[in-house]
């Protein structure tokens, strides 16, 4: 997910225009690349005697963080937050609460939800004593101010598509929880390394696509960012030709993709995600869908807009894992 332009990207159906400038993807590692991963700021800090740290966020500024924060909120930063063991105040929505991160609600049920768009009387009501951001286009011109008034402010990134790696260390940084946050990720790389493994041996050097179908259009993930960052980097599945030019000149998570270049897309496996629009039947009798390989072999995998695929995280990303394996490797 443009990173920020992310908060409306997720959502799909209800904020599609959002979606694809932000579906935001936090993926691989800092580049200077507008389409790639930025850097996400490194915690320096001093404690006084009320256990109060003074720490510095990606924009410079000196926040003081309380010592053990209880009314967290963290929007679209959800993700690192469970993974951490920690409950936020409100939760991350668009469409008056009626689209959330799915994936998460077995943590966050009961979490009730913030306009994704942060306005300062919704965060005013829930009374946070401390508020983390993903991106500084959150705290652009007099944002930051206004929110700081509210609760100490942190800024963790400085670019448009954070390293999500990079964030939840940071994140688990500035809650003390850096050691539980170093060891979610040490277990997702074994995850991973291991599923990469088991693909690698059954497959080989297969090639693979995420597309998301919606109603009106199709959209292809940049091959750095969101579920392509875990399929391509994370996987080791071989990148099609269509998705490498398509990413080439992107900043968005999704983009769309052509009827031409659909026609063209050589993936031996292919996961959609769908909101609406075509059948696997209608898929199957389509001559610009029939064409590729994927579908000619039956190797087409659906998952709902409910599911992880749109957004990312330890926990989405572990979610793809799984559902790559269990697609893939013969039960």
């Amino acid at each position: 997910m443009n990173k920020k332009t992310k908060y409306a990207l997720v959502p799909v159906l209800l904020s599609l225009v959002l979606l694809l400038g932000a579906c935001a993807g936090k993926s691989a590692p800092a580049t200077t690349n507008e389409g790639q991963q930025t850097g996400v700021n490194s915690t320096s800090e001093q404690q006084n005697q009320s256990g109060e740290r003074l720490v510095k966020d990606a924009l410079g500024h000196e926040v003081s963080v309380p010592a053990n924060p209880q009314r967290i909120l963290a929007s679209y930063l959800e993700d690192h937050l469970v993974a951490l063991g920690v409950k936020p105040i409100a939760q991350w929505s668009v469409g008056d609460g009626k689209s959330v991160q799915r994936y998460l609600q077995y943590a966050l049920q009961d979490v009730p939800t913030i306009p994704s768009e942060l306005p300062y009387e919704a965060v005013i009501s829930f009374e946070p004593d401390l508020i983390i951001m993903d991106s500084a286009e959150m705290a652009s011109g007099d944002k930051y101010g206004q929110y700081a008034k509210i609760a100490p402010t942190y800024v963790i990134g400085t670019g448009k598509n954070n390293d999500w790696r990079q964030e939840l260390l940071a994140v688990a940084d500035i809650l003390n929880k850096s050691e539980e946050g170093r060891k979610v990720l040490d277990e997702y790389e074994r995850k991973a390394s291991e599923a990469k493994a088991k693909l690698h041996q059954e497959v080989g050097e297969a090639s693979a696509a995420v597309l998301w179908v919606s109603a009106k259009n199709t959209y292809v993930v940049h091959e750095q960012l969101s579920s392509g960052d875990v399929l391509y980097r994370d996987l080791g599945l071989q990148v099609p030709a269509a998705v490498k030019e398509i990413s080439a000149s992107a900043t968005a998570n999704w983009n769309p993709i052509s009827k031409e270049k659909l026609a063209e897309l050589s993936a031996d496996y292919l996961f959609i995600i769908k909101s609406a629009g075509i059948t696997m039947e209608e898929m199957k009798t389509d001559p610009i869908w029939s064409g590729i390989p994927a579908v000619k072999s039956g190797h087409v995998y659906e998952f709902g807009a409910d599911s992880s695929w749109l957004y990312t995280g330890v926990i989405a990303n572990g979610n793809m894992i799984d559902d790559v394996l269990s697609s893939i490797l013969p039960q």
